[in-house]
């Protein structure tokens, strides 16, 4: 068999492209192709870097500024106000302070930065933290029900603790805080719970929230809870307040009775223990009279047995004389003659006395 030399070669000459084998392939799939594809892509970085590539020495540059940039990212400041928790392949390695800082980049280490001087607040109520079922609606001691709004002020003690103990401590927060104020409140009456019993909850509430916060070892430190609002359901409000008016009349008059009754009583003692006193004293002298009285009818007794006739004298002038020191009447003796000298009786008493300045 002789060559073809318009073959194409040994093999003889090509298939026709009309053919079912012998179309051609399309633009753009030939190794032709690449190559133009690779001598853009070169065009276009001597492009970027002015001077050309340089060779291996420019990549070797590339890489090592890259790297150098990858190292600086491990430098970080921590402010006054937080620390610095550093963690190595994402477990706990380390906490930093105050000041400039490094850490091996990413991602080997990284750094969560935590603010523990600030205070956070967290809203439990109408217009904070809502569940299906009302966050603020609470029972009372004395079965009531009423709506607490209040605020949780916070702030992290522990930043370890906050970012490592508990997935959401956030979360944690505000169901501890909601169950402390209703196992508060389910102890307090309305009456307090409304009025003079407000601080009692606040206080009473942030131990029983910080003691569970401490047992779940949150971090968490509780600064304050102070109620927003304790106020009775939208829907029975009005009789509530009816019940409440009718109760503080009721509280208004029982303490006008103590009042009348702390006036009266003290009086009504003070007249009582005068009155026994006057009869004691009366008492005294009643008897200390009779005594006396009976000590002198035994002398007297005794003198009258010594000396009948000069005692029973005795008694009967001084009788006389206590009975006659009172009459008005003088009795003259019927032995007495007038002829003997003596004067006619004059009464003197009973005459006008003279009148000033006369003869």
């Amino acid at each position: 068999m002789s060559w073809n030399d318009k073959g194409g070669g040994p093999w003889g000459s090509p298939p026709s492209s009309n053919g079912p084998r012998g179309r051609q392939p399309p633009q753009g799939d030939g190794p032709n192709d690449i190559e133009q594809m690779l001598r853009r892509g070169q065009d276009r970085m001597r492009d970027l870097l002015p001077g050309g590539f340089g060779g291996g020495r420019t990549i070797l540059a590339i890489i090592a500024a890259g790297l150098l940039i990858w190292i600086a990212t491990g430098i970080y400041r921590v402010d006054p106000n937080e620390e610095a928790v550093v963690q190595r392949f994402g477990a706990w390695d380390r906490t930093e302070s105050l000041g400039l800082h490094y850490h091996l980049p990413a991602p080997i280490e990284t750094v969560t930065m935590v603010d523990v001087t600030g205070r956070h607040q967290t809203e439990i109520g109408s217009m904070g933290i809502r569940d299906t079922v009302d966050a603020s609606t609470m029972l009372t001691g004395d079965r009531n029900i009423v709506e607490v709004d209040f605020v949780i002020v916070w702030q992290v003690m522990d930043p370890v603790k906050y970012l490592f103990r508990v997935s959401e401590p956030e979360a944690l927060l505000q169901r501890a805080a909601q169950s402390a104020m209703r196992e508060v409140i389910g102890q307090t009456d309305v009456q307090q719970a409304l009025n003079e019993g407000r601080r009692k909850i606040e206080l009473d509430s942030a131990a029983i929230l910080q003691s569970t916060l401490d047992r779940y070892e949150s971090g968490i430190r509780v600064a304050a809870i102070q109620l927003q609002k304790v106020d009775p359901p939208q829907p029975v409000v009005d009789a509530f307040n009816d019940v409440q008016r009718a109760l503080s009349e009721k509280e208004q008059q029982r303490n006008e009775a103590e009042k009348y009754r702390n006036d009266i009583l003290p009086r009504a003692r003070g007249d009582a223990t005068k009155a026994i006193q006057d009869a004691e004293g009366y008492k005294t002298r009643v008897v200390a009279e009779a005594n006396g009285e009976a000590q002198q009818f035994l002398s007297v007794l005794n003198a009258y047995k010594a000396s009948r006739d000069v005692t029973a004298r005795r008694l009967y002038i001084e009788t006389m004389e206590q009975i006659l020191q009172h009459s008005r009447k003088i009795i003259l003796d019927p032995s007495i003659d007038a002829k003997t000298g003596v004067v006619p009786y004059l009464p003197l008493p009973t005459l006008p006395a003279p009148a000033r300045g006369g003869q």
